[in-house]
């Protein structure tokens, strides 16, 4: 499928949050990772997409780093002012992409602002698989390790069959309309969310897997970062 055949889509990015266990000074998604900072590098996994409509990265609202950095001045880069949560921050993004002309039936692609690895083979696969889907879906990898259930003495309470386990990545892609009405749903009925198709198999729907890229990395912690870091200097 070609680029100009896949479907037009949003970007939404949440970037509110601090990141706590990287124990850095400074949100995880400002370290510097070859020569730029994480979010940099992630807002360019999408920025040079044809099919991009627009993009919005939900922030701090006192967030001093944004400001300083040269694609603060992109206009092609929305903000809006995140939340606490992660879900309250998407729902601020979907607003401002409302305001922005998105339509309910368009897709959004919501991605970790941490997760800087992120291929264009793996971004087009998920946009021509879910083109024309009814639900929507994820990047995702199928568990590859032997998974213990632990009991609350933290001892092994069983052995988990690892087939049907897949860990969820992003990007993550719904319908605007959608999406927003299952994140603000969800909110209300103080369901926990956990990320964006948490919300929409909370609203009855069940979101598609396609199996993306193991090394589509989300820095959690400091080991990720030194993992890029490698995996980049590579030839």
């Amino acid at each position: 499928m070609t680029a100009s055949s896949l479907p037009p889509f949003w970007a939404l990015i949440p970037a509110a949050g601090v990141g706590s266990r990287m124990r850095a000074d400074r949100p995880k998604q400002y370290l510097e990772l070859a020569g730029r900072t994480i979010l940099e590098h992630t807002l360019a996994c999408f920025l040079d997409h044809p099919q991009l409509r627009g993009l919005v990265v939900s922030l701090a609202a006192d967030d001093p780093y944004w400001p300083a950095l040269a694609c603060a001045e992109d206009g092609r880069i929305q903000r809006a002012e995140g939340g606490c949560e992660r879900a309250d921050s998407v729902l601020a993004g979907l607003h401002r992409l409302a305001e922005l002309g998105a339509e309910e039936q368009d897709w959004v692609l919501v991605h970790d602002a941490a997760r800087p690895n992120l291929t264009r083979g793996d971004l087009d696969l998920l946009l021509g698989e879910l083109a024309d889907d009814p639900v929507g879906g994820l990047l995702a990898v199928p568990a590859r390790d032997t998974l213990k259930r632990a009991g609350a003495d933290g001892r092994v309470q069983q052995t988990v069959d690892r087939a049907p386990i897949w860990h969820a990545y992003t990007p993550q892609m719904f319908r605007l309309g959608q999406l927003h009405r299952a994140l603000a749903d969800a909110l209300v009925s103080g369901v926990a969310i956990t990320d964006e198709a948490s919300a929409i198999e909370w609203a009855g729907h069940a979101p598609r897997l396609i199996e993306g890229r193991a090394d589509n990395l989300k820095v959690t912690r400091p080991e990720d970062l030194q993992s890029l870091a490698l995996l980049w200097r590579q030839p």
